[in-house]
């Protein structure tokens, strides 16, 4: 049988074992809460940064993809070949190839013909693409060189976390004078970007729907454009961007 004494002895074990528990639990919350705490204070990158880390994940791929453009109907084939910061569109009936250049300070449209490549005209930048609610201007990314942004804090697309940004156009080429896009924390994909006119009116939209991995790597599998009659949230026209594999 166990003595006074001992039973004194095993109580007291008890006690600061549940005490050294009890401490733990303790010293792991306090420490979690002051992590929580630092990564909090912790300011968000700039959009500066932002965005080179967009153009630098955008210039390193290596793909070759058929695609199409949707709008009703209308279905628009295309080939998407990409080396390195090279890209190239290539339509046919009629045949069209289009070369995007993504360097480090800007981009460049050209049109590849039989003797060579010239640039996009500037004036033509605003046309629709086989009558879709996609324009050149929206194949350029030409918004992901412009100096004026600033990030606006983070916000969820379909579930992915996002830094959530607005861009002002540099001068009134452009069909949109400022951009909001949200960008994946983690991909640093462009998840959905919104052009407003220079009335500030929101008149077209895009979405990433759902994305497909090949090769061992995500890629873009559905984009939906939207067109909106400025002022309302009414929809005038929808155009699905879609890559095959």
């Amino acid at each position: 049988m166990m003595n006074g004494r001992s039973r004194a002895f095993l109580c007291s074990s008890g006690l600061r074992h549940s005490f050294f528990i009890c401490f733990l639990r303790l010293l792991a919350l306090v420490i979690s809460f002051a992590l929580t705490l630092s990564l909090q204070a912790q300011p968000p990158p700039s959009a500066k940064d932002i965005l080179a880390s967009v153009r630098m994940m955008e210039a390193q791929q290596q793909i070759d993809l058929q695609g199409q453009l949707r709008q009703n109907d209308v279905i628009v084939p295309f080939r998407l070949t990409q080396n390195g910061p090279l890209i190239r569109y290539s339509f046919t009936n009629p045949d069209e190839v289009l070369q995007l250049r993504l360097g480090e300070k800007s981009s460049r449209l050209d049109l590849v013909t039989d003797s060579g490549t010239e640039k996009f005209a500037v004036s033509k930048l605003n046309q629709r693409i086989r009558g879709t609610s996609l324009s050149y201007e929206d194949l350029a990314f030409k918004f992901l060189y412009w100096p004026t942004a600033r990030v606006l804090g983070e916000e969820n697309v379909r579930t992915r976390n996002c830094w959530k940004l607005q861009l002002r156009a540099p001068s009134g080429e452009s069909q949109y004078s400022n951009i909001l896009l949200w960008v994946d924390k983690v991909s640093g994909a462009l998840m959905r970007m919104e052009g407003y006119d220079w009335n500030a009116q929101l008149v077209k939209r895009f979405e990433v729907v759902s994305a497909q991995k090949i090769d061992n790597r995500w890629f873009l599998k559905q984009m939906r454009i939207e067109e909106l009659q400025p002022g309302t949230n009414h929809v005038l026209s929808r155009t699905y961007l879609e890559i095959k594999k």
